[in-house]
This record gives structure tokens, sequence and C-alpha cells, in this order.
């Protein structure tokens, strides 16, 4: 199991194809985690990007999009150990949880972008 194992899933009601045109992309996994280097291993085209990650952490990342209702269930996941000596259970879980903070940041300005100022219970925009 790597020592980072970030999991995290976020509904976003608007259009399945606006939504896929900004999340699907190289940019956006860059936008999630800038300090990584990736390098798309596959293309799974209207579903997202799979990436494989180097350079101070090493293992996968991904960005999954699932048309859920009215919108799109975001999925992304990082898995990665950092290069070199593991690091103390302390030290990972603090990492995994300043990535946890920096993503949701990231995905509800997302949710803001596409949902605007739509109400609980009402149609996504189109």
């Amino acid at each position: 199991m790597p020592q980072i194992d970030l999991v995290e899933e976020t509904f976003v009601a608007a259009a399945p194809e606006a939504v896929r045109g900004r999340l699907a992309t190289l940019e956006f996994a860059r936008r999630l985690w800038p300090d990584l280097r990736l390098r798309v291993t596959q293309d799974r085209g209207a579903k997202g990007l799979r990436h494989a990650v180097s350079g101070d952490f090493t293992g996968t990342a991904e960005v999954w999009l699932e048309d859920w209702a009215d919108g799109v269930i975001v999925h992304v996941y990082l898995r990665v150990d950092p290069t070199g000596a593991a690091w103390s259970p302390r030290r990972a879980l603090r990492e995994l949880h300043r990535r946890q903070r920096a993503l949701k940041s990231v995905l509800w300005a997302v949710k803001d972008e596409h949902e605007g100022g739509r109400r609980p219970g009402e149609p996504a925009r189109r």
C-alpha cells in the first residue's frame, strides 16, 4: 500500500460535457498537483486520464469522470510513495491531509464555477 493514498469524490451538478472539457485534461491534473511530474499513461477520453507520477514521489494519479444523474461524479486518486527513504506514518498522514485540503479547494472552485448560484435540489445548469 502506498504511503500517500488519496481518494476523493465530488459531485458536480452541471452538463457532463462542460465538466469533461475542463477536467479530463493534463492541465487540470497539473493544477491539482503542481509539484508532481505527471506522464499520461492512459487517456480514457470522456472518462478522464491516468498518470504515472515521478520526481519527489513515485506512483500513480487519476482523474475519473463518471456521469451520474444530472451531473458528474469526479473521482480523484493519488497513490504515491516518497522517493528515497520511507516517511514516518505521522509525516505521511500530514502530507495526505495537506493534499486533501488542496484538492478540495480546487474541486470546490470547479463546483462553484459550474454550478453558479444553483440551489440544492434544483436541476443542473445546461
